[in-house]
This record gives structure tokens, sequence and C-alpha cells, in this order.
């Protein structure tokens, strides 16, 4: 029954005005505000109940959404379960939650209010429109949700882009879209969250102010919908338009990239000089550092496409298939401490040898999530090896292949994204029947062999409802239960196929990010809809690049080196200094631990040496993997005991996430540079470049011009040159080694050895 025109005693309940009569007034209040319109059937439990307490905290996971609730009192987390949150509500603790005759008695709206004592503190008024709409409910008997209800359908927020300056407001509105037709304005009850707080804020009634110049955007969250509001704020400066219709263009990467600076009012840098982009093209896409020789034969070279040959030939060097592996074992979790030696060299041996064939990505994943058999014979089965239950393994498939991490929606709802309980658990119905016989052991019990295989029938239950869900991918559909196919063949198909989105644009992000140092999204595996691309149409191209070449890696990545963006000098200018997120110019970051390790050991002729896996607890296992003169990009997995490797930040490979691999500096690494055992160790060793050098007789103008070529890849300037050459020459000669090793120190230790820039 709808009792929204009935006098005010009757919608807040006579109990209700004498417990506020201390502090309201109810004659003060406006009239216009006690007449809101319910929708043709009455306010819904699912679409209008629960979006009020979701949009007051009441089901937050600070408040009753917890997972013990609080108070005695718990809801589903931002109400994803409507059938169990209407229950709690109406019949549990004896009814007083609501009171039917009385509204203005039930706990529901005597707690939030303040009538009653409430540890969450005033949620919303009496006179608040929130309040009649509860209050009616209650009145109208608490109807349950029903199996009809309209479901909400889409969710729009108005205006979806538009362009802004500093100190503007914007308004946004929300409109629900439902399956029956109706279209409701639920900006009231709408969650609005910034994704970059330095260009602008939103408040919680969806006002955007403006603070600062870039892209910002709002994600909107309500019942359990996500969309997005785009702001593009120019930088205030005059930039004349010739600067987009000259800049340099290679490919449509340029032209998406220009086209973006355009808006944003950004000046792009110049092309780097060509010993800027030698070194920069070895360490991105070999982790290597190209020898003295290699950088004067390019130098040298006055052909104008040297660049694009340089290119290929870095495709086709065996160092591409050494730091290929290293960036896909991060991500597969290779590791010592988890597989033992034989199933590891598989594994690793396995992603090797697929780097080198240049196997095309959708096959590589395909043969990895469909993967049966021995865990000695076909290494993707190690994949099962290290995540052995059905969730572990859609977990990991979704981070790692998908860069969505649905972890949250297996207790409930994604609070960030739109996946929910039921899609998860129906995710990871696809891995139930997947079987393992014998037993390898942990890392350090047992042989490590195991033989996986798909059984014909099994399910998992969904601990909600106490049964399983259909059997399907993310927004795919679903499989028939009595299906005794391997069910992860079609979840392969769906994972794999070029319309999936999540798929292309997972994998162009990372490899765009392993180039420009930035991803289009970060962090780079976070590609869930609230957290957009700073660039969605480059975003979007790359992946259709990918899908066009039939997810051939490396022609991304020829079409990455090749673009004028990535060629871009990492030099700021007074127009782009303070961007960085738009490819203005390349940005700078030290180089990742294994690529600096290695590049020490080759500026020094000294290599390191890797003789041990270290344990949790300071266990420690020899190993004959590594024999000498193994590059720490050639490492099978994360667990061998290397104190630089450690401080440097490498991927310990605990979980699938970029997160565990850090570039931040410390106060140790500076230590250990400075004053450690790895560059002073390497550099005193009898068979060192300093040796080297001193037994060659190289004149000091020799030596300063191989340590630059070597560490550097380019040419001392004249000052450089002419200073310290001069120091070397002053140093007595029992001194002589003394200064040379100081002259590596001091490059091995600058800024610009330890960065790619």
């Amino acid at each position: 029954m709808n009792t929204m025109g009935t006098p005010r005693t009757f919608a807040l309940g006579i109990g209700m005005l004498i417990a506020l009569s201390s502090v309201l007034d109810p004659i003060s209040l406006n009239a216009d505000e006690t007449t809101i319109n319910a929708p043709e059937g009455g306010w819904s439990f699912r679409n209008h109940v629960l979006p009020i307490l979701s949009r007051y905290g009441c089901n937050s996971g600070a408040c009753h959404g917890a997972l013990a609730g609080k108070g005695g009192f718990k809801l589903s987390l931002r109400g994803y379960d409507p059938d169990r949150d209407h229950y709690v509500i109406t019949r549990q603790a004896r009814g007083r939650r609501i009171a039917p005759r009385d509204p203005g008695r039930s706990l529901l709206l005597a707690k939030p209010t303040g009538a009653i004592p409430h540890k969450g503190g005033l949620r919303f008024e009496p006179d608040s429109s929130d309040y009649r709409i509860l209050a009616d409910w209650i009145s109208a008997g608490a109807p349950s949700p029903k199996a009809d209800d309209p479901r909400l359908k889409k969710l729009e927020v108005l205006p979806n882009r538009i362009t802004l300056k500093p100190q503007d407001e914007q308004p946004l509105t929300v409109r629900a879209h439902y399956t029956d037709g109706r279209v409701e304005d639920v900006t009231r009850w709408a969650m609005f969250t910034s994704t970059n707080e330095a260009v602008c804020r939103v408040n919680d009634e969806g006002v955007v102010n403006v603070v600062g110049s870039g892209e910002g955007a709002v994600t909107v969250w309500f019942s359990s919908q996500i969309s997005v509001a785009r702001m593009t704020v120019p930088y205030d400066q005059n930039i004349s338009a010739e600067v987009y219709t000259t800049a340099e263009r290679h490919n449509f990467i340029d032209d998406l990239v220009l086209k973006k600076l355009k808006e944003l009012n950004l000046k792009p840098s110049p092309l780097a000089d060509d010993a800027t982009f030698l070194r920069r093209a070895y360490i991105d896409t070999i982790g290597t550092l190209p020898t003295a020789n290699e950088t004067r034969d390019f130098l040298a070279d006055t052909s104008p496409d040297k660049r694009d040959r340089l290119i290929d030939h870095l495709l086709a060097r065996p160092e591409f298939n050494d730091y290929w592996t290293l960036k896909w074992s991060d991500i597969l979790l290779l590791s010592g401490t988890k597989l033992r030696p034989k199933a590891l060299e598989t594994y690793y041996q396995w992603i090797h040898s697929h780097v080198e064939r240049n196997t095309p990505w959708d096959e590589f994943v395909r043969e990895i999530v469909t993967a049966q058999g021995s865990s000695y014979e076909n290494g993707a089965t190690n994949f099962y090896s290290l995540h052995q239950t059905p969730e572990d393994m859609t977990e990991n498939v979704s981070q790692a292949f998908l860069g969505l991490s649905i972890a949250c929606a297996k207790c409930h709802n994604h609070p960030l994204e739109k996946w929910t309980n039921n899609q998860y658990y129906a995710m990871a119905n696809l891995f139930a029947r997947v079987r393992t016989k014998g037993w390898g052991g942990d890392s350090r019990n047992g042989d490590g062999l195991r033989t996986l295989y798909v059984a014909t029938s099994g399910d998992l239950v969904q601990p909600l409802t106490g049964k399983p869900q259909p059997p399907t991918p993310l927004d795919g559909e679903p499989l028939p239960f009595d299906d005794p196919g391997d069910r992860r063949e079609q979840l392969a198909d769906w994972l794999t196929s070029p319309e999936n989105p999540y798929f292309s644009r997972s994998i162009a992000n990372r490899v765009w990010a392993n180039f420009m140092n930035v991803g289009l999204v970060e962090s780079v595996d976070d590609m869930r809809k609230s957290n957009p691309a700073s660039n969605e149409e480059l975003l979007d191209a790359l992946a259709n690049h990918l899908v066009e070449n039939d997810f051939d890696l490396k022609s991304l990545m020829r079409t990455i080196l090749q673009s004028a963006t990535y060629q871009r000098s990492s030099q700021p200018l007074p127009e782009n200094e303070d961007e960085q997120r738009y490819y203005s110019r390349y940005y700078p970051e030290r180089m990742m631990a294994e690529v600096l390790l290695d590049g020490i050991s080759q500026v020094t002729s000294v290599p390191t040496q890797f003789k041990e896996i270290e344990f949790p607890g300071a266990d420690v296992r020899k190993t004959d993997f590594y024999k000498p003169g193994t590059r720490a990009i050639a490492l099978y997995d994360s667990a061998v005991r290397s104190y630089f490797l450690k401080t440097f930040g490498r991927n310990p490979r605990d979980i699938t996430c970029e997160c565990e691999r850090s570039e931040e500096p410390s106060m140790v690494q500076v230590l250990h540079l400075s004053n450690g055992d790895t560059v002073n160790e390497k550099l005193r060793a009898n068979d060192s470049r300093v040796t080297q050098l001193l037994n060659e007789k190289k004149s000091s103008d020799e030596i300063v011009e191989t340590v630059y070529l070597s560490a550097l890849s380019r040419l001392p300037t004249v000052r450089e040159r002419e200073q310290l050459t001069s120091l070397i020459e002053a140093a007595p000669e029992q001194e002589k080694r003394t200064a040379i090793e100081d002259l590596f120190w001091a490059v091995l230790t600058s800024k610009e050895f330890l960065f790619s820039h």
C-alpha cells in the first residue's frame, strides 16, 4: 500500500515524534519534502531500500557489512544478498528492527537518525526523503525482494565526458536503467570516488571540483554496478597548433598520443639522440646493456633506417628470450620455494621455448589453462601445482591473464567492480574437475612429480547457497552441468577470444608498461573498470593491433619501439614537466634488479655466481642449475640467494601481482652501491675490466672512453674527458689502479647508469 500522501504522524510514527520532541519541532518540516512519488508497485527492497543503506555506509565493511557485523546486526556487504538482508532486517532481533504499524519505532529508523543511541552516529535526518522512503516501505509491510523485480540493466552518469578548467564545479547525474524499461535518477544514492584527486575531487552529492590540470575520472557505484565520468582539464599554457601538426609521427601510437597531448595542451619533447635511444632500446627489449663496440658501431652508422634495423636485431637476440621468460616467470610465480627442482626446470624451459618460438600469446595462455599430463614432461601443468584449488586457479587465471583481481568476490560482491559472488563461483566451477595423481610434495619434500588430469564429474559448491553455480566464464555463457568434457576448453575459448576485451587489453598494457615505464592503466594488472586508462583510445588501439596480428607480441613490441612516442627524449620541457601519465616524453626508471646486476657484471667483466636457493627461515639448498657466467635475467626462479637482488626489489613471486617487484629507492641500496661487496669486489677482482685495461696498457683517454661507452653507451663530453683523463694521469703509478677503480665506481653508482632514460 502506498502511504506517501498520508499525514506526517503516520509516516514518521507517533513513537518517533515523541522521541524527537526535544530536538525537532515537527511543524518546522517542509511539507513539500514529505511528498515523494513512489514508483508503480511501491518502494522496492532490492532497488530502493538497499541502495539507501549502501549510500549511508550501513552495509559497508566498516559497519554492519563487516564479516562479523556490528552489534549483532550483520548485512551483506553493500547489499549483495538481498534475500538474506531482508530476513535479517525483518525477522531477526524478534522483529524489533521494523515496526510496520508505527515505522518511527523501527530500529532501522530510530538508530541512524539518533533517536536511540547509535555507535554509527547520525546517518540521515528524520525529515529527509530517504527516511520517508524507508518509513513508507516499512508501513507497507516491508515487502521482500521478488524474483521478478526489475533488475538494474545499465548505470549511466551524465555528463559522461567533459572539458573543464581549474576551480570549475560540475554536478553529476546518475541514472539507473531497469529491465522493465524504467529509467530512474539515483544520484542521491550513488557513491562517488575520484580516481585522481590531483585533477578533481568529488563530494558525496556527486559535485566535482577541479583542482588541477590533467585527465581525471569519477567512478560511480550503485547497486553493484560501476560507471565512469571523464574530466579533461587542459594545462593553462599557450601551445601553437603547429607543434602537433609538425611533430614526428611514425605510426598510429603517435597519432593517438599527440591527440591526447593536444587535448591537454602539452608539448611533446623532441626525439632522443642515438646514444640514448640505443641504451634504452637494449635495456627495455633484452634487459642487457650494449657493449662498447656495439655502441661505437651504432653511433658511426649514418643510414636513416638504423633504428628500425636495431629494433629487428634486438627482437631476434637470444637475450630477448631470457629477458621475457623472466617477465612471464614473475607472472606465473616460478620459485624454488614452491616447486621441486625438476618441475621448476621443466616449467621454466617450457616458457623459454615458447618465447623463443614467439608463440602467439593466446596460444601460450591456452596451453597453460588447458594443461594436462606430467609435471616433468609438460611444464605448463605446474601452473596447477602452484594453484591447487578451484578458487586459487580462478583468481590467478583472472589476475595473470585478464588483469582482474576478483578475490574480493569470493565472500561477497566485489566492492570496486561489477563481479558478483555468484559469478566468482560460476567461474571457479570451471576448474572443479581438475585432479592430480601422485603427490609431488612441497618444495623440500617429495620429488615434485604430479600427473594432472580432468574428471568427468564433480562441481564446486557455492557456500552461500549450498549449491553449485552453473560453470560460466566471467561475462560468458554458462555450460551445462552434465557435460563430461573439460570445462577449461570452453574457458580458454572465451578467455583468448578476440572479442574478449579484458584479455587483449591486459597484455597490451603489460607490454606497453615495460617499454614506457608507466602503464596506460596503473597498476598494470589492475584493469578494473573503476581504474580507467590515461588514454583509453590508445589502449583499445594497441589491443586491436594485437588481435589483428594474431596476438604476436613481437609485432606489438616492434610497433612501440618504432613509435616517435617511445623514441622521445626523457628531458622535460617547461610545457610538459608537470605531467607523468600522457607520454609527452619518455619517463626514466631505475633498471630492474636483475638487469642492473647484469649491467654491473658486464661493465666490470666479472660475472656473478649463483649457487644457492634460499628458503624462508634461512634454510639454504645448493643448486647445480646455474653454471658460472649465468646472468641474473636467466635465473629460473626468485629463490636464488642474492643480497643485491633482494635489496633492489626483485619479485619474490609470492602472489600474482606486479606490486611484488619494487623499483623504490632506499638508503640500503645507496649504502650497498657505495660500500657493499657487489661493485667493489668486482672492481678488485683479478680478472676485472680494470685489470684488462691495465694489462693492455690503455691510455688514460682510452680508459675514460671505454668506461663511458660500456656503462653509459655514449662518448664522454669534452669536459668529462679532460677532467677525468687528468685525474688518472695525475695519480702516482702505484695508485693508478685505484684511480681507475674510482672512475668505474663513480660511473656505476651514478643516476645515469642506474636508470633507463
